[in-house]
């Protein structure tokens, strides 16, 4: 990496636990049944739901603390209360397009009605459903958000420091350690809630699926098994992957901040997750590069066999 202006930083990045988070849920429905419905599926949860009658009601709650709520459920039915334009405003604002949003649908409405931006930004919950699907697609849409609200806070002072940086290096091997420069490297730009849920994902992608050689098919089977986290601390403690580290190069330019990550991996074919698949978006795990490519970045070039990739953030 050539040099910008200041001299590189070299910095090894240690995990520390997140702090437990309740989060926050928006549920914008006008008809009382479904808002009985759903409070009651979240009865003896971990979730605060906040409920509204209309999207303008809504979207005025939304943009008076955009930092306040986790996410927002909308309905989508063929007829009668559309909160697409509620979902389309959020799109827009800075902050706002960064929260998951789970539209409520008829059976009959066809995922193909929603474009790619949507999917990456959008998950959705097809009526009838019961308290498990909902349960899941909250923890799914939640998974990162949680994460942000958890460290992005604890890393403030450290990215202050970095701000005084051009130039910096960091290499890491956990998945611990990945989440925490996501949240620091973030803080750094101008819409850290946009860039660190694409930031965490790729970071994460360098170890599980980069230098831990874990297979998106076997994550999923992992996943379903429930041994997902168990595999990832074995592979981690095993001598054949202990000397691996994920390489991360910070660079702040006019106009732009780089960050390029590189992988010990042996690659993957990245390509076919650049595009936008609803059955992907909607899916246990693996929208994460469609999610950084079309959220969290302004570009995303991969390179080689694909255990390097490079993404930009504008600075206006």
């Amino acid at each position: 990496m050539g040099a910008v202006g200041a001299a590189m930083l070299n910095q090894k990045v240690h995990g520390t636990p997140m702090r437990p988070v309740n989060p926050k849920i928006m549920l914008v429905e006008e008809q009382a049944a479904g808002v009985d419905s759903l409070s009651t599926y979240l009865e003896d949860s971990v979730y605060t739901l906040v409920t509204t009658g209309d999207g303008q009601s809504a979207w005025e709650m939304l943009v008076a603390d955009p930092g306040h709520y986790d996410a927002v459920i909308l309905d989508h039915g063929i007829t009668g209360h559309d909160g697409m334009p509620v979902f389309e405003k959020m799109q827009g604002h800075p902050v706002l397009r960064g929260m998951p949003a789970i539209l409520q649908t008829e059976s009959a409405v066809s995922p193909g009605r929603f474009d790619a931006r949507s999917n990456a930004a959008m998950s959705r919950l097809a009526k009838p459903f019961d308290r498990a699907q909902l349960l899941g697609t909250l923890a799914k849409v939640l998974k990162n958000r949680v994460f942000y609200r958890s460290c992005l806070d604890g890393s403030d002072c450290t990215s202050d420091t970095l701000d005084l940086e051009h130039e910096a290096t960091f290499t890491f091997k956990t998945t611990h350690s990945a989440r925490d420069l996501a949240a620091l490297l973030a803080n750094t730009c101008p819409e850290p809630q946009r860039v660190v849920v694409g930031l965490a994902e790729l970071l994460l992608n360098a170890v599980e699926h980069g230098n831990l050689g874990i297979s998106f098919e076997e994550k999923g089977r992992l996943r379903r098994e429930n041994r997902w986290e168990e595999e990832v601390a074995a592979r981690l403690a095993d001598p054949v992957n202990a000397t691996r580290e994920v390489w991360v190069e910070y660079a702040r330019e006019p106009g732009r901040i780089r960050i390029l990550i590189r992988d010990q991996g042996d690659g993957f074919d990245w390509r076919s997750h650049l595009a936008s698949d609803p059955a992907q978006a909607t899916g246990l795990h693996g929208r994460g590069i469609a999610i950084a490519r079309m959220m969290s970045f302004d570009s995303v070039e991969y390179r080689g066999r694909g255990n390097e990739v490079e993404v930009v953030v504008d600075t206006p």
